[in-house]
């Protein structure tokens, strides 16, 4: 059901926790699933240089936070800013359609971190 790199990602989280000298904390949740992501970030020229996340949720939400943090650590504003619900599910090794939903929660959380950066800078 589930792909090797998905349950990796569940099993073993990356960069699960809190930053408390984050440059900025999100929130983003599912209202029809009750999903939960939250994404703290330092931000250093115009990269994320820190990420941690805590996610309340499905195996994949869990799945995709952590990929999420791997993913976006180094990265620009630029091209975290083009980063797709697909793209996840991909890096995941895919999802089953009715978990397709814990990759949007992902992009969504990732969005408000970079809307939240844009409007303190």
């Amino acid at each position: 059901m589930y792909s090797q790199t998905l349950l990796d990602h569940f099993h073993h989280p990356r960069n699960v926790g809190e930053i408390a000298e984050a440059s900025v904390v999100v929130e983003a949740s599912n209202p029809v699933c009750g999903d939960l992501m939250k994404l703290w970030a330092m931000v250093r020229e115009g990269r994320i240089q820190r990420v941690k996340f805590k996610a309340a949720g499905c195996v994949p939400s869990v799945a995709c936070g952590s990929w999420l943090t791997e993913a976006i650590l180094n990265k620009s504003l630029e091209e975290l800013s083009a980063l797709t619900p697909d793209e996840v599910v991909s890096g995941l090794g895919g999802l089953p359609p009715a978990s397709r939903h814990a990759a949007v929660l992902a992009v969504d959380a990732l969005k408000r971190l970079l809307e939240q950066i844009r409007n303190s800078g």
